[in-house]
């Protein structure tokens, strides 16, 4: 007996790229830093948050790859000539992935107190009715 896909579902026609979507999603072990959060901020926007205190605007990288958003951190070494007693604040680099649907957009990202906002846009898709004319064989 074969196994049945989401893909190879008859009723699912064409959504062989969601598979591929949740696969990769899958994959992507993000290890929980740094920290975020997902909000609405109006009926077709959104935002992602993260929290990245100690990373400066040019420590980040914003980028979109196949439909993926990728925001990357790497701080700069602050050099050997600093002696730690104690080390608490993490200084390490990190990649965070979206899988971003199909319509959804980037429309900016801001940097505050120690938060990057990442602002999110979904097009409405305009409505559209097509009729199918029946021919005779």
């Amino acid at each position: 007996m074969s196994k049945l896909t989401l893909g190879s579902h008859p009723f699912l026609l064409g959504f062989e790229q969601l598979e591929r979507l949740v696969e990769r999603t899958a994959k992507s072990g993000n290890e929980g830093y740094p920290p975020f959060n997902i909000e609405q901020t109006s009926e077709t926007g959104y935002r992602i948050t993260l929290a990245v205190a100690g990373f400066r605007e040019e420590d980040l990288a914003i980028t979109v790859e196949d439909r993926q958003l990728v925001i990357r951190g790497r701080q700069a070494e602050d050099g050997a000539d600093r002696v730690f007693l104690h080390r608490g604040i993490a200084a390490r680099q990190f990649q965070r992935s979206f899988v971003l649907a199909d319509g959804v957009e980037v429309s900016g990202a801001t940097m505050e107190n120690g938060l990057l906002h990442v602002d999110l846009q979904r097009a409405v898709p305009e409505s559209v009715v097509q009729t199918i004319r029946i021919e005779r064989a």
